[in-house]
């Protein structure tokens, strides 16, 4: 089970490796970061989390693209031996509404409703997940991010 919570975790906790790639704000954009992300994960070890990563990293890139008028879309990854946590970057400038209160996944989806279920796959495939802002030093920007990976043994 994932929570959202309301400020990102510390991106690397447990050591390992960090990665950044920042984007255009485009259409290709979303592939752009599944191949990033992919790649990643499959030198890493990883093999096992790229097709949940694929698409969660789908999600947040693409709700960036098409609800925000940023400019760049910053994507982190770290990576250790256990876990990855990805974190989508936005400066903001909504189209419609603004990217971070649109980041809440809604009750179930019926089949006919074209959008609404990205965040809710989000949260049924990460360990965790959640949203944050830039803070004083980034006002505006809007950080969302997920973990993937083994779940810590309960004692």
């Amino acid at each position: 089970m994932s929570a959202a919570t309301p400020t990102p975790v510390q991106l690397n906790p447990l050591g390992g490796e960090s990665y950044r790639l920042t984007l255009p704000n485009t259409a290709n954009a979303p592939k752009l970061a599944r191949d990033f992300l992919t790649s990643l994960l499959r030198v890493s070890r990883h093999p096992g989390l790229v097709d949940d990563a694929r698409l969660c990293v789908t999600e947040l890139v693409t709700n960036a693209h098409c609800h925000t008028r940023t400019p760049l879309i910053r994507v982190h990854v770290a990576v250790n031996r256990k876990r990855v946590t990805v974190a989508v970057t936005d400066d903001g400038g909504p189209v419609g509404t603004a990217l971070g209160t649109t980041l809440r996944p809604v009750p179930a989806a019926t089949p006919e409703q074209e959008h609404g279920r990205g965040l809710a796959l989000v949260e049924s495939l990460a360990l965790a997940w959640g949203t944050g802002s830039g803070g004083e030093r980034h006002p505006g920007r809007t950080v969302v991010w997920f973990t993937l990976g083994r779940p810590e043994a309960t004692a």
